[in-house]
C-alpha cells in the first residue's frame, strides 16, 4: 500500500486522492498553507502553477528523495492566453531543477476533475498521461492510477515541452521494458 500526500484539496486534489483510495492506498490531504508533515512517498501538487514557487521554498527539504507530481499548466492567469515557461522549457522542468532531489513527474494536467472522478470522457476511457525521466517513480504513479481503476494510463518520457508516447498502448500490465531501451510501454486497462 502507498501513501499519497495531496497538497490542495480543491477539485482537482480530490478527485486524485478518490482514485487513490479506490485502489486501496491511502490519501493524505494537506493544505497549502498547513503546517501538516508530509509523509507519502509520493507528493501529488494539486495546486496552482503560481503557487509551486512558495511550495518549493517552505517544503523543497521535506520534498527531498520523494516522487512529486506536477498537475499544473503554466497559463499566464492574467490573460490566459500565453505559457509563463520558455518555449523550450515545461513547468515540470523548472520544477525538477528547484528540486534537484526530489523525482518530478508531470501527470493529471491533461484531466478534469469530473473525467476523473467518472473514469470516462463520455463514452471513452480516461486516459492518465505521466511524463518524468525516473522510470522507477513513473511505474509507481502509475500502479498507483491503475489501482484506483483509471481505465488507462500513458506512461511518457520526459518532462520537456514535446514529450511522445513510449508505444502503442498494450493490453498488458505492468508496462515492461522494451529490450535494451529502458522505456515503458503505454499500458490500458
Amino acid at each position: 500500500m502507498t501513501t499519497v500526500s495531496i497538497i490542495g484539496n480543491g477539485s482537482m486534489g480530490t478527485a486524485i486522492g478518490g482514485i487513490v483510495a479506490a485502489g486501496g492506498n491511502t490519501a493524505e490531504f494537506i493544505g497549502r498553507d498547513s503546517a501538516q508533515q508530509i509523509t507519502g512517498d509520493i507528493v501529488v501538487l494539486a495546486v496552482p502553477h503560481p503557487a509551486l514557487a512558495d511550495i518549493v521554498a517552505q517544503r523543497g527539504a521535506e520534498l527531498s528523495g520523494k516522487v512529486v507530481v506536477d498537475i499544473t499548466n503554466p497559463l499566464d492567469f492574467t490573460t490566459f492566453d500565453s505559457l509563463v515557461v520558455p518555449a523550450d522549457g515545461s513547468a515540470a522542468s523548472e520544477l525538477a531543477a528547484a528540486l534537484p532531489d526530489s523525482k518530478v513527474l508531470k501527470a493529471f494536467n491533461t484531466n478534469f476533475a469530473a473525467t476523473l472522478a467518472a473514469k470516462t470522457v463520455g463514452q471513452n476511457p480516461t486516459t492518465v498521461l505521466i511524463a518524468g525521466d525516473d522510470d522507477d517513480a513513473k511505474l509507481a504513479l502509475a500502479e498507483v492510477v491503475r489501482a484506483g481503476a483509471v481505465p488507462r494510463c500513458a506512461v511518457l518520457r520526459r518532462v520537456r515541452r514535446r514529450t511522445s508516447v513510449w508505444s502503442e498502448a498494450t493490453d498488458s500490465w505492468p508496462p515492461t521494458r522494451q529490450p535494451h531501451s529502458g522505456e515503458f510501454r503505454a499500458c490500458r486497462r
